[in-house]
């Protein structure tokens, strides 16, 4: 387990330090870091599985959540893949924004640079943990990781490697701190002010909130889902069952997939008849309006209870989800804008104005029409990456990935000029 410390604050402190050299170092060296990061990973899949298997050790097989911990040698390679994507961006920091001469003669730039200390605070995924760092990395920040409990060892080799490969290129092992799990260094991340400069949680509502009544550095909000997806009247139902079967099993414990199912009433009987067979594979539990707990009762639906209040506006993370009946895409809308976390919403429907009403309408960082939300990622969106999806709206909304990474300097040169 980790060490336990009393204070992390001289950790923090270090890593500030550490944060010039990296922000001082030129993109071939940053470069450098990635490529020979990937082969850290490729060259050690068979000792980050054996760590990885000390974590899932604690997990019952049957845990949708033990998905989120597992890395697979191929999900290990897929990292691996991930810094090449990630080497192929431009590089987000030291672009010139502006460049004017002013009327008194001043020589006026504005500069995009690093934000310097990233804070990331998330719970299982140590896919996260070479996400965050290549990301920084490729930034120019420096990284400040408290990863959960549970999966300690597997983000202790990662970071291990992510050390070897930042003192390759001669930099301090400080730039990617990975902190002690001790809850109690959490309060001590999220009110150092002199030492971090943006603080992301990644993980359960009960994180974020906690980070946002707490933390003095400011946040940026990642993680909870809360995803709709509207099978309007005129759905391809074929279409509409793929559509919610993919977003509700392909990986339930993921922030992308599927919560609440709204059906219009006129097809939800025919939609619920195809969706039912689909479902019973997978032993979906279905939370049910009491129009779709009748009709589903009928069909003879083993996993099935009547919905309470609290089963709209829920993050499931499992095999489940909530099923309502609405009478028209307005009652669909106001639903979505009362219970979603404004992540990711979904349409499917044959009427292009209805879709493109949808889109608009919806308030959400991303908005679907005739397909998954599972598609809701940064490296799907060709970002390289991702630390979050952000359900924010300012600094950065949706896949929070390289670009939003940095903030701005404004530079100005003179010959004495006065005010």
């Amino acid at each position: 387990m980790s060490t336990i410390l009393t204070d992390i604050t001289p950790l923090l402190a270090a890593t500030r330090r550490s944060s010039a050299a990296l922000a001082m170092s030129t993109d071939a060296v940053k470069l450098a870091i990635l490529s020979d990061l990937a082969a850290r990973l490729e060259a050690n899949v068979n000792s980050i599985i054996i760590e990885n298997e000390k974590d899932l050790a604690s997990y019952d097989r049957q845990n949708p959540m033990r998905d989120r911990l597992l890395l697979t040698e191929q999900r290990i390679l897929d990292l691996a893949a991930s810094l090449h994507d990630v080497s192929k961006l431009p590089n987000p920091s030291g672009q010139v924004l502006l460049d004017k001469i002013l009327t008194n003669g001043l020589h006026l730039e504005k500069k995009s640079v690093p934000l310097g200390v990233v804070g990331v605070i998330y719970e299982s995924r140590p896919n996260v943990t070479i996400d965050v760092a290549a990301l920084c990395i490729r930034s120019g920040n420096a990284a400040v990781l408290r990863g959960g409990t549970d999966a300690w060892h597997t983000n202790s080799i990662l970071v291990s490697l992510i050390h070897a490969s930042l003192e390759q290129a001669g930099l301090s092992t400080d730039t990617v701190r990975l902190l002690p799990t001790d809850r109690a260094h959490v309060t001590t991340l999220l009110t150092a002010v002199k030492y971090v400069d943006v603080i992301i949680p990644r993980g359960s509502d009960a994180l974020i909130q906690r980070v946002r009544k707490e933390s003095l550095v400011p946040t940026i909000e990642t993680g909870a889902g809360v995803c709709h997806t509207y099978v309007a009247e005129s759905a391809d139902l074929a279409m509409a069952v793929r559509i919610v079967v993919n977003a509700k099993v392909s990986r339930p414990s993921v922030c992308n997939s599927l919560d609440t199912i709204l059906v219009h009433a006129s097809v939800a009987h025919e939609f619920l008849a195809l969706l039912a067979p689909e479902f019973v594979n997978y032993k979906v539990k279905i939370y049910a309006d009491q129009q779709a707990f009748g009709y589903l009762q009928a069909l003879g639906y083993a996993w099935l209870e009547a919905a309470e209040e609290s089963d709209f506006g829920r993050e499931f993370l499992d095999f489940a989800c909530s099923v309502k009946f609405v009478r028209d895409s307005a009652e669909a809308l106001n639903h979505i804008d009362s219970y979603s976390s404004r992540h990711s919403e979904a349409i499917v429907s044959s009427d292009e104005s209805e879709a493109e009403l949808f889109l608009q309408a919806v308030d959400a960082a991303a908005v679907y029409w005739n397909a998954s939300t599972r598609f809701t990622d940064g490296g799907v969106f060709d970002l390289g990456a991702e630390i979050g999806i952000s359900t924010q709206k300012l600094h950065a909304r949706g896949p929070f990935a390289l670009e939003k990474l940095v903030t701005e300097k404004w530079v100005l040169k003179g010959n004495g000029q006065i005010r």
